[in-house]
């Protein structure tokens, strides 16, 4: 673990099982939380992957106290608590904190769009007086493609001026390098700590000076992403980068939040994980034997999961 990265350098947006009945499983979703860890992951909870938006905020409340009362390091924690409506962003923000998270990744208040900068900001100001925490470490999560509200180097700016403690990083979800890199130079001097979206960008973004990656695919394929995010100053960094792209694009080959979960039936043994919750469907059959042919084609396990 870099110590530039209290939660970790490869964190992962944890998929959540559901039972028959939909509801959340803790027993599976506490199990898969360990095999990551195990793993070095650290476990970014609650994110867009997890399926946050189609949870309830007392299913997340519950899931986190489930992952402390198993004996999880809170440490490696950054659940979302990003929500459209401050109490909710609030409630769960505290929680987290009180819980002892290493840190939060905050979504912007996302249903209206075309708000302005000086919305967003009270918003984040809002949200982090009434939390009213000096252990709070808030990451913003920064997704355009599927948010619609960006948040831009003014609004950073503007955050960390007024709250340099409290505003510790960001997760860049926009899949634009240069993106990631403005932000990196602009903020990644004063202890700014960004993170890529995808581990396709890892090499690039430890080699500028951000700190790692919140990756969908570190829920599958988490030995391979985080020994890059280890040793990212090797010899054959630009080579172990190339693997874990192609392993990216069987994934991104089929809807990703499905394909996640198939793969971990899969080679978990364990055809529960193929549930999602509506809307959300898992994937079809032919969606299924290209995702798995893909996967055995390029000799592509999960070593441990099954276990």
């Amino acid at each position: 673990m870099s110590s530039n990265a209290p939660c970790g350098t490869v964190l992962s947006p944890v998929i959540t099982p559901f039972r028959d009945d939909l509801s959340p499983d803790a027993t599976r979703f506490v199990d898969h939380c360990r095999w990551l860890m195990a793993n070095d992951v650290g476990l970014a909870i609650f994110g867009t992957n997890s399926e946050a938006n189609s949870l309830s905020l007392q299913e997340r409340l519950e899931l986190l106290d489930h992952l402390v009362a198993a004996g999880i390091d809170t440490a490696r924690l950054m659940p979302g608590t990003g929500c459209c409506s401050i109490p909710d962003s609030v409630t769960l923000t505290r929680h987290a904190v009180s819980q002892g998270a290493g840190g939060v990744l905050m979504l912007p208040p996302f249903y209206y769009k075309g708000v302005s900068k000086e919305g967003l900001f009270r918003f984040y100001c809002e949200v982090i007086e009434r939390v009213g925490d000096e252990r709070l470490r808030l990451y913003l999560y920064h997704i355009p493609p599927v948010a619609q509200v960006p948040i831009g180097l003014g609004l950073i700016e503007r955050l960390l001026k007024r709250y340099p403690e409290v505003v510790a990083g960001i997760k860049d979800s926009s899949g634009d390098w240069a993106n990631t890199q403005a932000v990196i130079d602009a903020f990644g001097a004063q202890g700014f700590r960004v993170y890529a979206g995808s581990e396709r960008f890892l090499l690039p973004t430890l080699r500028a000076g951000g700190v790692g990656c919140i990756s969908a695919t570190a829920n599958v394929n988490p030995r391979a992403i985080s020994a890059l995010g280890a040793h990212w100053q090797d010899e054959d960094a630009d080579a172990n980068q190339q693997a874990l792209n192609e392993i990216r694009d069987i994934f991104e080959s089929v809807p990703m939040i499905p394909a996640l979960k198939a793969a971990t039936a899969h080679f978990g043994g364990d055809s529960a994980w193929n549930r999602l919750r509506p809307p959300l469907v898992s994937l079809d059959d032919g969606q299924r034997n290209k995702l798995l042919t893909a996967l055995k084609r390029v000799g592509f396990s999960m070593p441990g999961l099954a276990e």
